[in-house]
């Protein structure tokens, strides 16, 4: 009898089934030597942690949309307008407005919130007098008018000594530094009640600077 001619498919389908069988149990054995954390999906091992940074940095460094981009400069302006609030009430100079920021400014600050300046007065005598005013004594306005006067011309004549007082600190203090917007900006500093002055003051009034 003549042997039987096996189909040519038939023996390379064989082997090629022999090869996968072979490969594949190569890899359950590559596969059951690596560690495997328990809480780990099965049949996965565990990433490297050189793996696990280099996948978060990619998904830190997505691309975000334009709707993601906007949130997050909101919320990395209401942190920084935070930041801002408190440095007003502490006196941190890291996070000061630009305008704060410096040791003329801070110095400035400090001269006008050692002292009682005349300015300050301002709102609550303007208080009393209106209320002299509107009273219908002819005494009453004639001295709600005079107040006005003293107060507005002992406002101008203070305001002329803290100018020359803090000019003259100034250039002995900071030789070197800018001085200008100095004055203006301690003069309307001296405007406000000291209670209600931002930055909050730091020195006591009658300290020495």
């Amino acid at each position: 009898m003549r042997p039987e001619r096996l189909p040519l498919g038939f023996v390379f389908r064989s082997r090629a089934t022999k090869d996968e069988k072979a490969a594949a149990d190569e890899a359950s054995l590559t596969d059951s030597t690596q560690p495997r954390d328990p809480q780990a999906p099965k049949g996965r091992p565990t990433p490297k942690r050189s793996e696990a940074r280099s996948t978060r940095r990619s998904v830190a460094n997505t691309p975000m949309t334009r709707k993601e981009a906007a949130k997050r400069q909101r919320e990395d302006r209401r942190r920084a307008l935070d930041k801002q609030r408190e440095a007003l009430a502490g006196g941190d100079e890291r996070y000061l407005p630009a305008r704060d920021q410096g040791k003329v400014r801070k110095f400035a600050r400090d001269f006008i919130d050692s002292r009682l300046n005349v300015a300050e007065t301002f709102l609550p005598m303007a208080v009393v007098i209106l209320a002299l005013s509107i009273v219908r004594v002819a005494e009453l306005q004639t001295l709600s008018l005079l107040l006005w006067l003293v107060l507005i011309v002992l406002i101008v004549l203070d305001s002329f000594v803290i100018s020359f007082r803090l000019r003259k600190q100034l250039t002995a203090r900071f030789p070197e530094e800018r001085h200008k917007g100095a004055v203006p900006y301690a003069l309307m500093r001296s405007l406000q009640v000291r209670r209600l002055r931002l930055p909050k003051p730091q020195v006591k009034r009658g300290a020495k600077l």
